[in-house]
């Protein structure tokens, strides 16, 4: 597990929840930490690096954008399982790809702008793989934001 310090930890929390909407967001950032914006911008280069954060970006809700959306799962043979994932993940409209224990062993989510345009990638994807893969369309969203607490003081009692 990797030890993060308060500073990181502020950084984080930030980044999840208060990400500021402006010309200049980092500068910011770094003057609501009491900082300087190349620490702030180094801090969350290492967090990268590290592997900590993944990404900073919006988050849409495609569905109201008009786009369509779909959860999908792919068997694919153990030994192929990293070159098929490689290829999922490098579709334009693939925004998460897992690796899973069960005879459906790779998961993944696939955005496309008509329900039409998502079963052509997802029959292309097939044929040029060799893989099966069944969709599951979502039927009610539940989950609209996860934020992870970065302090202790963050939790609820």
């Amino acid at each position: 597990m990797i030890a993060l310090n308060s500073l990181d930890r502020d950084i984080l929390n930030l980044l999840q929840n208060e990400f500021p909407i402006s010309v200049q967001p980092y500068r910011q950032m770094a003057n609501t930490l009491g900082i300087d914006e190349e620490i702030l911008l180094g801090r969350i280069k290492h967090l990268k690096d590290i592997g900590i954060i993944r990404r900073i970006g919006g988050i849409m809700d495609s569905r109201s954008l008009g786009f369509y959306s779909v959860l999908c799962a792919g068997v694919v043979e153990e030994d192929r399982i990293d070159q098929v994932a490689q290829r999922i993940s490098a579709e334009p409209g693939v925004t998460h790809n897992y690796r899973r224990n069960h005879r459906l062993n790779l998961w993944f989510t696939l955005t496309a702008p008509t329900q039409d345009k998502a079963e052509h990638i997802l029959h292309n994807l097939e044929n040029e793989l060799g893989i099966a893969v069944y969709t599951m369309p979502a039927e009610k969203i539940y989950k609209i934001k996860l934020s992870l607490p970065m302090r202790e003081d963050d939790y609820a009692d």
